[in-house]
C-alpha cells in the first residue's frame, strides 16, 4: 500500500482524481476549490479592523477556506514523515541540460537553491524572482479573482469562460517567462 502512495501516479489516473475532487468539494460543502483568498482571511483574522479592505465576518465566510489550507500544509508534512517524500523531484534531461545552460547547477531541492534562498535576496536574479515575482503572483491573484488552482480546476471543472481566459493567460506568463525572462536574469 504504502509504494502505492508514493510512487507518482501517471496523469490519466491524478487529473481525473482533481477533477473529480471538484463536484465533491461543491457537494460537500457549496464552496469552490482555491486557496489565494486565505491570505485575504489571514490577514482579516490577525490585523481586524486596520483596513476596511480586512473589516468582514472571516469566521463565517473563510473558516473553511483557512481549515482547508492548514490540512494541505499538514498533509503536505504528514506525506514527508511519515510515506517519505520531500526529496529531489524528477526532473527532464532536456529540461536540466536547457537549466546548466543557464547556470542553474544544483537540483538537490524542490526549486533550485540559485534562485530559492535566503542568500539569494542579495542578487539580481533572486530580488526578482522571490520579491517581485512573489508579488506579481499574488496581486495576480487577487486581480484575476482567483489563483492558478482556482481557475485552473474549479474554473474550468465549472465551464466558467473567464477561468479559461486566465489560465491561457497563466500559460503564456509561463512561457513568457520560460523563455523571455529567465535567460534575461541568469
Amino acid at each position: 500500500m504504502e509504494g502505492f502512495l508514493t510512487a507518482s501516479w501517471p496523469w490519466y489516473v491524478a487529473g481525473p482524481l482533481i477533477g473529480l475532487f471538484v463536484p465533491l468539494l461543491l457537494l460537500l460543502t457549496g464552496k469552490a476549490f482555491g486557496v489565494s483568498s486565505s491570505l485575504k482571511h489571514t490577514c482579516a483574522a490577525t490585523v481586524p479592523g486596520r483596513a476596511e479592505y480586512f473589516r468582514y465576518d472571516w469566521k463565517t465566510s473563510g473558516l473553511w477556506n483557512l481549515l482547508f489550507v492548514v490540512g494541505i500544509l499538514l498533509g503536505g508534512v504528514l506525506a514527508v514523515q511519515f510515506l517519505g517524500g520531500g526529496g529531489p523531484t524528477g526532473i527532464a534531461a532536456a529540461t536540466k541540460t536547457d537549466l546548466q545552460a543557464l547556470g542553474i547547477t544544483d537540483f538537490s531541492g524542490l526549486v533550485p537553491p540559485t534562485l530559492f534562498s535566503w542568500s539569494s535576496l542579495t542578487t539580481l536574479p533572486g530580488i526578482v524572482a522571490l520579491v517581485i515575482g512573489g508579488f506579481l503572483v499574488g496581486f495576480g491573484a487577487r486581480y484575476a479573482g482567483g489563483c492558478t488552482s482556482g481557475h485552473g480546476i474549479t474554473g474550468l471543472a465549472t465551464m466558467q469562460i473567464p477561468s479559461l481566459i486566465a489560465v491561457v493567460g497563466f500559460f503564456i506568463g509561463g512561457l513568457l517567462t520560460t523563455h523571455l525572462l529567465l535567460p534575461l536574469l541568469l
